[in-house]
């Protein structure tokens, strides 16, 4: 996600470096390599220019403080307008109403069906509430279906009607459904196309005009770059929507759009699409997107999707065995799938401030744990909550059941002893504190408390 523009921020911001003070010639150079970058995103020219002019009078009219250099102060700036340029702050989707109502509109492929499955999911995990998902794609069989298979894997009771060929009378029928189940939100998918047309427009204009919703979304796949922000807009002219949701943001997409639609149509963005499973879906933080833009990571989203997947009671019976230095390979497994439940690896590091950059050229996915996994799941039980008992022809066998080979098996087995050793040492205040006297006593200066 955003790979490349931050690649070619990165560069043009150099042209600062080192040097002793902002003028005008020095900030005209990199905002013409910062402008050059943003229309390679597919970033629209004129939001473009307008971004770059804001950020030269803001430079210009600045004072640089000794403590920081031009660059870092440009890059500040930079921070500053991407955040407003993607709309200030996050807004929530409405959901008033009884039941309230969230109609989906955008064009055929651009994701509106796994979208409302993602946003029904969440909405039942993370809010407690009982969505109801509406199939009113009456043209398409196969879209009905893909929403029965979509609401039958995360739990989900899914209206439909594959007889009727009115999508405003199949609507109305499921909040009526809603409203009598105590079902809400209800998530309403309409019918898409491969291109704007008149009967389309015609079709979910009077939709909308039936059921009220409180929440219209549009959805658009980010991928299409400049062409979502020109669906966007002629969208927007015909129902008026409040919110936009851009999907697939994990592809090969260049990032114009999240930059673009928030000033072509000032509405916000409200979600963001980063995979295919049905928990790849996340609120939309401008100020977030922005610090990652510029290569400063996005601590926040990382702590909480940590705090996803925290389970109290876990923690404190890993922590008894961390202070007992018991701490085994069937605990290690566990916090394996605990990681991997966080999202795709990649992705999570490039949240960290500074390793995004680091890992830009590595190949890391949501495979980078299956040779650790095959190693430990071909040891026994006993093996797994007794690492000493790993000799060397236990180690052959596990390695030819894993697929690996010895030296894999006996650097997994060092590292994780390696690790549980300094996990153990980490858990005892007191071995901290003669760590921390021997440090000083190297000649270690250890800050003050």
């Amino acid at each position: 996600m955003f790979e490349n523009l931050s690649d070619k921020l990165d560069r043009a911001f150099k042209v600062l470096k080192g040097q002793g003070q902002v003028t005008e010639v020095n900030v005209a150079e990199t905002l013409k390599e910062v402008r050059r970058a943003l229309l390679d995103a597919d970033v629209e020219y004129k939001t473009a220019k307008d971004f770059t002019d804001r950020v030269k009078e803001k430079a210009l009219g600045a004072d640089v403080l000794n403590s920081i250099s031009p660059s870092q102060l440009l890059v500040k700036i930079c921070n500053d307008e991407l955040v407003a340029l993607m709309g200030g702050k996050q807004v929530d989707i409405s959901l008033e109403g009884k039941p309230p109502v969230i109609l989906m509109s955008g064009l055929q492929g651009s994701g509106k069906t796994t979208f409302s499955g993602k946003l029904a999911n969440m909405l039942k995990t993370k809010q407690n509430r009982k969505p109801l998902l509406v199939a009113c794609d009456v043209y398409r069989p196969a879209a009905i279906d893909q929403l029965h298979v979509v609401g039958a894997s995360i739990g989900v009771e899914v209206f439909s009607d594959k007889e009727s060929k009115d999508p405003v009378e199949i609507a109305t029928r499921a909040i009526a459904f809603a409203r009598e189940r105590g079902l809400s939100p209800v998530i309403v998918d309409t019918a898409g196309r491969l291109a704007v047309d008149e009967q389309m427009m015609d079709e979910i204009e009077r939709v909308k005009a039936a059921i009220n919703p409180s929440e219209t979304l549009f959805v658009v796949d980010a991928m299409t770059g400049q062409d979502a922000v020109n669906t966007a807009k002629t969208f927007n002219e015909r129902i008026n929507f409040d919110g936009v949701v851009l999907t697939k943001l994990d592809g090969d997409t260049r990032g114009g759009a999240a930059l673009s639609i928030r000033s072509v149509v000032n509405k916000p963005i409200k979600f963001v699409g980063t995979g295919e499973k049905m928990d790849a879906l996340d609120i939309f933080y401008p100020d977030r997107m922005a610090n990652r833009i510029l290569g400063m990571g996005d601590v926040v989203s990382l702590v909480e999707r940590a705090q996803e997947q925290y389970d109290e009671v876990e923690a404190k019976r890993l922590q008894k065995k961390i202070a007992k230095n018991k701490f085994d390979f069937e605990d290690f497994l566990g916090q394996i799938q605990q990681i991997k439940k966080m999202g795709n690896l990649k992705d999570l590091m490039g949240m960290i401030p500074g390793v995004g950059k680091m890992m830009k050229n590595v190949d890391m996915d949501d495979d980078a744990f299956k040779g650790v996994e095959a190693i430990i799941r071909s040891m026994t039980v006993q093996e797994r909550g007794n690492p000493q008992l790993l000799t060397t022809s236990r180690r052959k066998r596990i390695a030819a059941g894993s697929g690996t080979n010895i030296q894999e098996v006996n650097k997994l087995i060092k590292q994780f002893d390696e690790m549980r050793k300094m996990m153990h040492m980490m858990s005892d205040k007191r071995n901290m504190a003669n760590m921390m006297k021997n440090m000083q006593r190297m000649g270690g200066k250890m800050p003050s408390a």
